[in-house]
């Protein structure tokens, strides 16, 4: 509400009044947003957008299945750019509408929630495959108003590499997007578990190994798995965004094969035989409902694995010749009983000081 003091009434008068009141309207902040309503959850997306068959999609079906559940109010912002500034301003939306829970799902989120966390301390957040960290990541902090959810992408690379050799592919590859941790550790698993079963069937594997630097469609990235295709390689995990487009298409007219990521990707084609899976939308179900019954996990970071159910692949989906259920369940439990742990630090980089028995690594540097 604008108040406007009785002397500047008695100062202006008619039409300037007016264009004086209409000015101040739009300093206050909320006419940016004229649609905005009073909300309790808010999802802030990354990159994408939530009809983007990835985290933010995932995410939002979280929130929206509580929130439908128990009847509060939810919405989404998207931030005008990937800068914190974009981000904060976003975040600043949602306080000034009421939110009390924020759901931030990617490591765009980490500065903004790290920043905000503190800044807007009677307000929660769930961050999602990210730790809250500074802007020169001198500093990482979780504090108690922030649950910091991650995945291990290793044991769901360490699945889809596996599954794919037992399934008679000899010839793989795996295309990273920006190299962060979450996409090194995918890499890391997917080479270990293409090595693991070779050892277990006696054969010898290539994999074709990368990072496109971008988590864009680019046809760079289609030219690069066409010629891939071409040669000896017959699937390619696509690990980056929508760089799975670009491999898709290269697939579909190099008669290749595909795993997608993060969730599953069945649908977008049938070059697509499964997908390495986490479970975002339950991450954020999990926690909305924590954080009503007075049991948020803050101060916390809760890994999601094969053992708590995060991690899969979606077997009734996949597109599998050979690799079956008995031996999912097998290696799948093996995962999870801790008998394999898959090598997950995220400071080689190219896989190339793993130690691997069966497998030969050529790792590709993609140029811009």
């Amino acid at each position: 509400m604008i108040f406007v003091s009785k002397r500047i009434k008695r100062i202006v008068a008619g039409f300037a009044a007016i264009t004086l009141l209409t000015g101040l309207i739009g300093c206050s902040g909320s006419s940016s947003y004229p649609d905005d309503k009073p909300v309790d959850v808010v999802l802030i997306t990354d990159y994408g957008t939530i009809d983007d068959n990835s985290f933010n999609q995932m995410a939002w079906e979280g929130i929206k299945q509580y929130a439908e559940e128990a009847g509060i109010a939810y919405d989404y912002y998207k931030p005008e750019g990937p800068d914190t500034d974009s981000i904060m301003t976003q975040i600043k939306r949602g306080i000034s509408n009421g939110a009390k829970l924020f759901v931030c799902p990617g490591n765009m989120l980490e500065v903004p929630v790290y920043i905000a966390s503190d800044k807007y301390d009677d307000a929660s957040f769930i961050l999602i495959d990210g730790i809250p960290h500074n802007e020169d990541n001198t500093d990482e902090k979780i504090r108690d108003n922030v649950s910091s959810v991650t995945f291990a992408e290793e044991e769901a690379g360490f699945l889809a590499g596996y599954a794919a050799v037992r399934d008679g592919y000899k010839g793989i590859g795996f295309a990273g997007g920006i190299p962060i941790d979450p996409v090194i550790r995918f890499g890391y698993g997917f080479v270990q578990g293409a090595d693991y079963a070779a050892i277990e069937m006696g054969v010898n594997v290539h994999i074709r190994y990368t990072y496109t630097n971008t988590f864009e469609d680019d046809p760079r990235v289609e030219e690069m798995a066409a010629a891939w295709y071409d040669d000896d390689t017959q699937v390619i995990f696509a690990c980056g965004g929508a760089i799975d487009k670009s491999i898709i298409r290269a697939a579909e007219s190099h008669n290749g094969k595909v795993i997608g990521v993060d969730v599953d990707e069945s649908g977008y084609s049938e070059t697509v035989i499964t997908s390495a899976m986490k479970d975002v939308k339950t991450a954020v179900y999990t926690g909305i409902r924590s954080y009503y019954a007075g049991s948020f996990p803050g101060g916390q970071e809760s890994n999601m694995t094969c053992a708590t159910g995060g991690i899969c692949l979606p077997l009734e989906t996949s597109r599998f010749e050979k690799f079956d259920k008995e031996s999912y369940d097998t290696i799948f439990s093996h995962l999870s009983d801790g008998v394999i742990v898959p090598y997950k630090k995220t400071d080689i980089g190219t896989c190339e000081e793993l130690t691997l028995i069966n497998t030969e690594v050529t790792y590709i540097d993609f140029e811009q």
